[in-house]
């Protein structure tokens, strides 16, 4: 490479951001440099810019943020061989220890040393290019995009929570919480088989997008009474499935309520409190499989696979696009305009 220096959006402390020029990093054994094509936003990347910190995960120093992306391999360090210049990749941001009993298992998502971009103290890749070890980057065949090799990364949490709650053909299947993860889910759940599908979210138009994206029907719980509406909407029958990606507390509470004795529920957004009153009765009577989802394992290859599938569009849930120059305003957007803004992708 000719270029020794590149652009990255450094994050001094909450709210503050600017475009500051970095050495491009060297690819170690075992690793590829990538040229950032496209990267999105997650919520994770607003909760940091915005407070600082997510649990535990707290920024204590500069850090570069951003885990979505797709590029392309620009240089190889020692000992790659999976992947040649010139392949066009999409990053899975997490590298595991490799040696836990969670990594050993094929659950390497479990593993407590694991070192996730954009994840203090690991620096993300709101950049022109990023280091990262070969056997985490996945080839992307050529009929798919750029754009949809980012959005592998949130749509690997709805492979994930189909794959943890065994949903597939014949489910009835609710998704509480329709932002990004959430649309997202419906994607996932229409690789799985899954033909009926609802959806909740007090935003109109994302409700409006699920409708588009294949939904039966949706409900606004903040307006309506939502068993009585599923209801209605089902034929008189509850879902056997709930998805459940809001992380509202009142949806966790009440989602136990939506669903079918003998059905399924799965966790994947988190409430702001750690501790959520549940029904317990009516979970031990109801004999409820309960299911939480973190983040993902082993799950690229098979949405990268499930992307063929005609009926499947994730790029309907990206609706603005920036340079990497116009990260403020791309933040300005995402912070203060959650009512329109879905998937914000940015472009190094």
């Amino acid at each position: 490479m000719i270029a020794t220096r590149m652009n990255a959006a450094v994050m001094n402390k909450p709210g503050d951001i600017n475009i500051q020029m970095l050495e491009i990093p060297t690819p170690k054994r075992n690793e590829a440099l990538v040229k950032v094509h496209c990267i999105g936003i997650c919520g994770s990347d607003i909760h940091y810019y915005e407070h600082g910190k997510i649990g535990n995960y707290v920024v204590k120093k500069p850090i570069i943020l951003g885990h979505e992306l797709a590029g392309e391999v620009v240089e190889i360090g020692e000992g790659v061989t999976d992947v040649k210049i010139g392949d066009r990749v999409a990053v899975e941001p997490g590298i595991p220890c490799g040696e836990c009993k969670y990594c050993k298992g094929g659950r390497y998502n479990l593993c407590p040393d694991v070192e996730f971009m954009a994840t203090p103290p690991i620096d993300g890749a709101w950049a022109e290019f990023v280091a990262v070890k070969s056997d985490f980057l996945h080839t992307l065949p050529d009929h798919v995009s750029f754009e949809e090799g980012a959005l592998l990364e949130p749509l690997s949490v709805g492979v994930h929570a189909m794959t943890r709650g065994s949903i597939g053909p014949g489910d009835c299947l609710l998704v509480t919480g329709l932002g990004p993860v959430g649309l997202l889910a419906i994607e996932a759940a229409k690789m799985y088989g899954v033909t009926e599908i609802y959806g909740s979210d007090v935003v109109a138009n994302r409700r409006e997008l699920a409708l588009e994206m294949g939904a039966a029907g949706v409900i606004d719980p903040s307006k309506e009474d939502m068993k009585n509406t599923l209801l209605s909407l089902t034929g008189d029958t509850l879902p056997n499935v709930l998805v459940e990606t809001s992380g509202n507390a009142r949806a966790v509470t009440s989602s136990i309520h939506m669903v079918e004795r003998g059905g399924r529920l799965v966790f994947v957004g988190l409430p702001v409190e750690n501790e959520v009153p549940i029904d317990m009765l009516h979970l031990v009577d109801s004999e409820f499989d309960v299911f939480g989802v973190f983040r993902y394992a082993n799950t690229y290859p098979k949405a990268i696979q499930g992307l063929d599938n005609p009926l499947v569009d994730v790029k309907k849930v990206i609706t603005h696009s920036f340079s990497l120059e116009n990260i403020n305003q791309a933040l300005e957007v995402a912070t203060t305009q959650k009512n329109s803004s879905i998937k914000i992708m940015i472009y190094p």
